[in-house]
């Protein structure tokens, strides 16, 4: 049985889960998300718990047994505290601003690139050099980042480009360094 998958969901309280005709729907101050079940699961909502269980056991049923527990459970998550990545510009002349649901970003090309920002998502700029995508929904928000971020990855010699937060670009040396 998928260690995952039976591992119950906790709902705190302002969040709202029903199951009905293979479909969960997820309520909170955030907003309102739905989600469609395999038949082969079986949602069970008690008091302020959501227990998935299998109709069988068969091996794909394990995977989406795990697979949709995390997908509950990320939209409670997201409903209740919402869900944002950060991404880093660096380099001489790069930077962002936001101007409504269009984010405007100078990296080195000779146009500016105008990024369009889906539904359900808010991007802010802190400053020049540090944009903020965040939303309700984690797989749009890591979905936005990742295009924002392959506008102008970065690379390896002088660390230009667009990097997340936490992530660690390994420096290399380059032509002058070897003797």
């Amino acid at each position: 049985m998928s260690r995952i998958g039976k591992a119950p969901i906790l709902i705190p309280a302002g969040v709202k889960v029903s199951y009905k005709d293979n479909e969960v729907v997820v309520e909170g101050p955030k907003g309102k998300l739905i989600q469609d079940i395999h038949q082969d699961i079986d949602v069970k909502i008690e008091d302020n718990l959501a227990v998935l269980t299998r109709k069988n056991e068969d091996k794909q049923t394990g995977a989406y047994h795990g697979l949709y527990r995390t997908l509950i459970n990320n939209m409670v998550i997201g409903v209740s505290t919402g869900f944002s990545k950060a991404l880093l510009i660096n380099g001489v002349g790069y930077r962002a601003e936001a101007k409504g649901s269009t984010l405007l970003l100078n990296l080195g090309f000779s146009n500016q690139i105008e990024y369009m920002v889906a539904d359900g998502l808010t991007v802010t700029c802190e400053g020049t050099n540090k944009v903020i995508v965040s939303g309700i929904d984690k797989q749009k928000v890591g979905q936005a980042s990742a295009e924002i971020r392959s506008l102008r990855p970065p690379e390896p010699y002088k660390g230009k480009g667009i990097r997340y937060e936490d992530e660690i670009v390994k420096r290399k040396i380059g032509k002058a360094g070897i003797k």
